[in-house]
């Protein structure tokens, strides 16, 4: 074999190892385009595990975040680092309870103001459901915009997008309204039992 056919087979495998040494990358998709996304008000089943950020004018936290949704119930886990501090929230139906690892469980049939009651702060629980995924609470008006929509005071932007099975679905997504900012990466996506990050 000559010497320059050996150097391109080198250079080739090189940059064979340098594409299976390199992190797994996300796969990105299109930018966000709520027209495209219709069928996810049909998924029975999703669940994911990223990190949120919340800030107001006064205090801000960090935490990870797993959620998964069934048909009947939203299950939220809370989180510090190495799962330290951990807060379950558990939705079915208008129903809320709360538990923050110790034990004791406290609900309530009035979701949002229980969690600003418990949490210390305003977060639409109901409405986010559908804006985790990428689409408007599908009971109240909303207005699309560019990258997202604004929707009962809230906007709502999606940052950057993943594939996740058969669909585009958020990696970044930033909720704001006058008085919190909420960023969420989702790291993993798990919909219909078929796992995808």
């Amino acid at each position: 074999m000559a010497i320059k056919e050996l150097k391109c087979v080198f250079i080739f495998l090189l940059s064979l190892l340098v594409v299976a040494c390199s992190p797994e990358q996300v796969k990105e998709t299109e930018f966000y385009s709520k027209g495209s996304k219709d069928s996810l008000y049909h998924l029975n089943q999703w669940a994911f595990d990223g990190r949120l950020a919340l800030k107001t004018k006064i205090d801000s936290w960090q935490a990870n975040i797993s959620w998964k949704h069934s048909v009947n119930e939203d299950s939220i886990k809370l989180s510090g680092p190495l799962g330290q501090g951990a807060t379950f929230i558990r939705l079915d139906g208008n129903k809320v309870a709360i538990e923050r690892g110790d034990g004791k469980v406290l609900a309530s049939d009035r979701p949002e103001e229980f969690i600003n009651q418990q949490l210390g702060l305003f977060v639409p629980v109901r409405a986010l459901r559908y804006w985790v995924v990428g689409v408007p609470d599908p009971s109240n008006r909303y207005i699309e915009m560019a990258g997202g929509f604004k929707q009962a005071e809230w906007m709502v932007e999606y940052d950057q997008m993943q594939e996740a099975g058969n669909y585009s679905m958020p990696r970044k997504v930033t909720v704001t309204n006058a008085q919190l900012k909420l960023k969420l990466v989702i790291d993993q996506w798990n919909i219909n039992d078929a796992s995808t990050k």
